[in-house]
């Protein structure tokens, strides 16, 4: 029984090296693996930049790593044209950031209403909005265009692509999940106790506690209004209230004696950027989600 003892004794170290061995080789395999992939997710990123920066029959003679010297030549191309592309980014800019920011605050409206609140035909109007998850954009467009251009007119008009954003089932089953695990109703009762408002309640006790979850749905919500070229291709007309996307388009949709590869490839990473900025912002908050989700009843 002794010897047994002792065997087994010498044989943990051993053990125990080959286990932290083992676990060092998965961990480097791991590495390994997440560094290719970032490589294969940034390049193509990075030959956006370098063909932004290179002309266009250099871009259609050969391939390169190394940026051109075109950049400024494409950018003064593209303020000449009559595109404005300044102008459709700051027309984007007005819209991504209004519809995101109603997108958010109003969800989270709506899930701490549904989330603290008991009321008749409360889980019915839950489900309703689940329900409308499922329904495509494009089912509803015809109506919804109908219903701007002939009933209000307000076609060349930016509050149907801004308004509209304050009904976004996605971004509030998010946040109710989140909510549901992350908001002790305690405090909200004891800052009832203290004499608080519920508005005073949303936004000084809930906003804080959901900061995680509204920045990582603040981000969906800009990066899908600043790409969204559907609803603004069909309500706006004028070339002054164009955004990023139709400008875009129209360069690439040009005829082919107009083409500039490298013209195309600048708008592109100009309209790349604004969303990396977005994230970099708000970044810190999604990591500070983990320390802030900690407060559990």
């Amino acid at each position: 029984m002794a010897t047994t003892e002792l065997l087994t004794n010498k044989q943990k170290p051993q053990y125990e090296v080959k286990k932290s061995m083992s676990m060092a080789a998965i961990k480097v395999i791991a590495y390994i693996v997440l560094v290719l992939l970032s490589i294969l997710c940034l390049v193509w990123f990075y030959l956006l930049i370098i063909n932004a920066t290179r002309s266009h029959a250099e871009i259609n003679t050969k391939f390169a790593f190394l940026p051109g010297k075109s950049l400024i030549s494409n950018w003064k191309k593209m303020n000449s044209s009559s595109l404005n592309f300044m102008r459709g980014l700051i027309n984007s800019a007005i819209i991504a950031l209004s519809s995101s920011i109603l997108t958010v605050y109003f969800s989270m409206m709506t899930a701490f209403a549904i989330h603290a609140y008991r009321f008749p035909g409360r889980k019915f109007f839950y489900v309703f909005i689940l329900a409308i998850m499922m329904i495509p954009t494009q089912v509803t467009s015809l109506g919804f265009y109908n219903m701007i251009v002939n009933t209000f007119n307000m076609k060349n008009n930016y509050l149907p692509l801004i308004l509209p954003s304050i009904a976004a089932p996605v971004t509030f089953f998010y946040i109710i999940q989140y909510m549901r695990s992350n908001l002790p109703m305690s405090l909200v009762e004891a800052a009832r106790i203290d004499g608080a408002m519920e508005v005073g309640i949303l936004n000084r006790i809930v906003l804080p506690l959901m900061r995680p979850a509204l920045a990582v749905q603040l981000i969906f919500a800009f990066v899908g209004s600043w790409n969204n070229y559907y609803m603004p291709a069909l309500l706006i007309n004028e070339p002054k209230k164009r955004t990023l996307p139709i400008l875009i388009y129209s360069l690439r949709s040009a005829a082919e004696k107009d083409k500039d590869l490298g013209v195309q490839y600048l708008s592109m990473t100009i309209a790349v950027l604004p969303v990396i900025v977005v994230y970099l912002i708000f970044a810190r908050y999604i990591v500070g989600g983990v320390a802030l989700g900690g407060v559990k009843e």
